[in-house]
């Protein structure tokens, strides 16, 4: 039987150190004139920020800048990043920073012509229908971590600040007009951000290749994936400065959220929940919950993980690509089990009905019920 699937791929990126400087070319290039700046607190007043905002003024464009952004986004900051965008008439979105300047960038930008609320254009069945082309913004995306690809992405992850879901927002045009790929300002990200981020790509590539569903290009990019973040990641970790390390892992962020397009799973509809209650960091949550999600899985991707461990040049198949993931953990000081992110037991059935909620369930390669959920949840403690 030939498979039939829907495939859609990445949009233009300048990639390579000090390509920064062709910002207001990008912005050009996408029809800005009056970009509003969007990243988080700890980025507003960083070098990396002040040089990005020297030259957004020098090429004419003002250095307008929105940062109030909570580590996990909800729509209390997107209101008031809307707020500032109508106020000074903006015309486009810098997104700039990790996931959540990245991410509620493009909410930013999507929302400001919507008239529905945000919750209505959630990613069930074809909502995103429901949004007003006419009125999404042009976005330019700037990653300054190398983990959650949301760069290349046509959602955005917003967590509901009522009921502490994390919801994913998805539509077409989402997906930035232009990705500057600048390798040279990941370089003074501290080393739990470089091993959290970097362990997000991990995961996003791991559970795209581990995915059951049929979707061979986003396969190849997967496995190319994980065997870059295995390569140089130790090496972004040990020394910050070594910019080809750098620069592979901002390569292999991308192809993490170009893979995922396939399906995620465990990983991320544990992780999800996990940081909605308890906003700890979302790739350093994946990359603990990692072993106990492959233990969980093993029946059914025990053979795939043991050609991905060949070509990783992993002895040992599965046991050996298993024994790599706890390594990567150990080498980084991740967190030895959900406890130690101050999870607590007596909250573990809400996460887990929240787990299963999750959109990634649908992608895990092991049907996930609530008493198997369960179970993982109490493996991953």
């Amino acid at each position: 039987m030939i498979p039939t699937a829907n495939w859609s791929y990445p949009t233009a990126i300048k990639f390579g150190p000090g390509r920064i400087k062709e910002i207001g070319a990008a912005c050009a290039q996408a029809g800005i004139r009056r970009p509003l700046l969007v990243t988080d607190r700890g980025l507003a007043n960083m070098e990396i920020t002040r040089r990005t905002l020297d030259l957004m003024d020098a090429a004419g464009l003002g250095r307008a800048m929105f940062c109030e952004v909570d580590a996990n986004p909800n729509e209390k900051n997107l209101e008031a990043g809307l707020k500032a965008y109508k106020a000074g008439k903006h015309d486009g979105v810098i997104a700039f920073g990790g996931g959540s300047g990245l991410d509620l960038g493009k909410m930013v930008a999507f929302m400001s012509g919507q008239t529905r609320p945000l919750w209505e254009f959630e990613d069930i069945g074809d909502w995103w229908t429901r949004a007003d082309p006419a009125g999404i913004a042009p976005i330019i995306a700037v990653p300054t971590t190398a983990g959650t690809g949301s760069e290349v992405g046509r959602a955005s992850v917003i967590t509901n600040s009522e009921t502490h879901v994390k919801k994913i927002i998805f539509h077409p045009k989402v997906l930035p007009t232009v990705v500057i790929s600048d390798p040279e300002l990941t370089v003074g990200m501290p080393r739990h951000i470089t091993a959290g981020t970097g362990m997000d790509a991990f995961a996003h590539c791991l559970e795209a290749f581990s995915s059951p569903f049929y979707h061979p290009m986003s396969q190849g990019i997967a496995l190319e994936g994980l065997r870059l973040v295995n390569e140089w990641l130790p090496r972004a970790y040990e020394d910050g400065g070594n910019l080809e390390a750098r620069a592979h892992m901002m390569s292999a962020a991308a192809m993490g959220a170009v893979a995922f397009q396939k399906g995620l799973g465990a990983v991320h509809a544990l992780s999800h929940p996990v940081g909605a209650v308890y906003n700890t960091h979302h790739g350093t949550t994946n990359a603990v919950v990692i072993p106990a999600c492959l233990r969980f899985n093993r029946p059914a991707i025990e053979d795939r993980l043991a050609s991905a461990a060949a070509y990783l040049g992993i002895r040992g198949g599965f046991d050996g690509f298993y024994n790599r993931a706890v390594e990567l953990n150990q080498m980084f000081a991740m967190p030895k089990g959900l406890a130690a992110m101050g999870v607590q037991a007596e909250r573990l059935d809400e996460l887990t009905a929240m787990a299963l909620q999750d959109p990634s369930v649908g992608g895990n390669p092991v049907a996930m019920t609530a008493e198997n959920t369960r179970a993982l949840f109490e493996d991953a403690m």
